[in-house]
């Protein structure tokens, strides 16, 4: 005879999902706060996205257009792409989790490297599937073992590329091999969301894939180099009938009108971007020099973050490090989650947090 229970209950599996958890934003008793912790841009959004925004403020009762069509042409003209295979969301987050949602059920398989997006195992997790997560090597992808931990079960492999809070990548050539190596039943996310800090030659955020394969899509997201974090807008490219799927199950209104508009505004306001750019490609490698001068390894990156490295000895660990940064106003990211108990993620801020940032670290490591 089965009880029964005295308020709802969720159904198996989703209590036993850690939730995800933002970078802090604060640091109390101190006057001045540099939050580096949650890769947003120093340089703001385009004041061209802020005027698009502002001028939503006397049409708040009216719905937005379901399908923002506006914005997909917006990025369709930039990248020379068909709207009809653009989708928005409410970042990629949640574009993520619908195409988990949409191509991924209990007893199916996804698959991910050991210190991808947290995001990828909750979605998984979410659609009653089983993660199956791949060692790296050197804190990079490794396309073998992804290879070689696809089974018949596997109906997703998710690439962050960069990855996110590493800031390594792996070249294209890399990318269409993983590819090529894959079931065409098997779908292949390529999470795309720092593309444009990328600096190599050998790198490609994966268009020419999705053009030409009934098996890839793309995601970008917004909140990054645009600086539009707080309106959440992500979007993805792939094949019609994907797009088909997913626009089946995403909200009618699912970005707001807001949002769309000024998304459309910043993907205008190109100039802007590069501004972007040039101030990540200036304090990127400054960062970085400076950072190992201190004694600490650095992850090389391609992102606008670095991944610090800290010892192990009492008094100079990761931990210790973030307790004395937030103590002088540094928010900076734990990444014990990501399976990176003795590192810190740094975002790059401007002028002032960055070299604040340095000499600090500098008095840390002196005490």
């Amino acid at each position: 005879m089965t009880l029964e229970a005295t308020r709802p209950v969720p159904r198996p599996g989703v209590m036993a999902i850690d939730a995800y958890v933002p970078g802090k934003s604060g640091a109390p008793g101190v006057a001045k706060v540099y939050k580096l912790s949650s890769n947003e841009t120093p340089l703001g959004a385009s004041p061209m996205a802020i005027a698009a925004y502002s001028k939503l403020a006397g049409k708040l009762e009216l719905y937005p257009e379901g399908s923002s069509a506006e914005l997909r042409q917006a990025i369709a003209n930039l990248y020379g792409l068909d709207a009809d295979r653009i989708l928005c969301g409410s970042g990629s987050d949640e574009l993520l989790s619908l195409l988990t949602n949409a191509y991924l059920g209990p007893g199916d398989e996804g698959v991910f490297t050991e210190h991808g997006f947290l995001v990828y195992k909750i979605a998984i997790l979410a659609a009653g599937g089983t993660p199956v997560v791949v060692k790296e090597k050197n804190l990079t992808a490794d396309v073998d073992a992804i290879l070689a931990a696809v089974t018949e079960k596997t109906k997703i492999v998710y690439l962050a590329n960069p990855n996110n809070p590493t800031g390594t990548y792996i070249p294209f050539d890399e990318v269409k091999r993983l590819h090529a190596g894959l079931p065409k039943s098997v779908l292949l996310i390529l999470d795309a969301a720092y593309a444009e800090y990328v600096r190599r030659n050998d790198y490609e955020s994966g268009l020419e894939l999705v053009a030409s394969n009934e098996n890839v899509v793309m995601t970008r997201t917004f909140s990054k180099i645009y600086g539009l974090a707080a309106l959440r807008i992500g979007w993805m490219v792939g094949p019609a009938h994907l797009i088909d799927a997913v626009n089946r199950i995403r909200g009618p209104f699912n970005v707001n009108a807001a949002a769309s508009a000024a998304g459309a505004a910043a993907i205008a306001d190109q100039a802007f971007l590069q501004k972007a750019v040039e101030h990540n490609d200036v304090w990127l490698p400054w960062l970085t020099a400076e950072i190992e001068k201190l004694g600490l390894e650095v992850t090389p990156s391609v992102g606008n973050f670095l991944l610090i490295h800290f010892p192990k000895d009492a008094g100079r660990t990761a931990a210790d490090a973030d307790a004395y940064l937030v103590s002088k106003g540094l928010v900076l990211r734990r990444v014990g989650a990501y399976g990176l108990p003795d590192a810190l993620r740094l975002t790059i801020g401007d002028e002032e947090a960055n070299r604040h940032l340095v000499a600090t670290l500098a008095e840390f490591m002196k005490r």
